[in-house]
């Protein structure tokens, strides 16, 4: 990716930065204080990566000032999140040992992703059938 492409990508850059910060730090310990429940940190691994996936569709339309997108776009988000999801947890197993590193935690990455990568399909589509509906109505 060339550095004019990047500048599109600042915000998936961020927060990017925010969700490797936020995971890796020690967290205080919140039993019984009933603010957090059960699978809240599987919840915040979609949420984050939900995020993620979005700013970076966001950054690439920006880049090419159009929401057309090829499959191999597609193909690339994917990609870099599950690198991203990969990566923390693999700090988190070796490096901030003070975390546990859990499978479920990437699964749910993932599904963050597949959520983000729906959405974007679905508006580009319902984006798309609408000009073709004013394309056809200006003929």
């Amino acid at each position: 990716m060339n550095t004019k492409a990047l500048k599109y990508q600042i915000w998936a850059i961020l927060w990017t930065v925010v969700i490797l910060v936020l995971c890796n730090m020690k967290m205080p310990d919140t039993s019984g204080s009933g603010i957090f429940f059960e699978g809240f940190d599987k919840l915040v691994h979609l949420g984050f990566f939900f995020v993620l996936t979005i700013l970076l569709f966001y950054g690439r339309i920006n880049y090419q000032h159009s929401y057309s997108f090829r499959s191999l776009t597609i193909f690339k988000v994917i990609l870099i999140t599950a690198g991203i999801g990969a990566g923390i947890e693999f700090l988190q197993w070796k490096v901030f040992t003070y975390r546990s590193a859990e499978w479920w935690d990437f699964g749910c990455d993932m599904i963050g992703v597949f959520m983000g990568v729906f959405s974007f399909v679905l508006l580009h589509k319902s984006d798309y059938h609408k000009s073709l509906h004013h394309e056809k109505n200006k003929i």
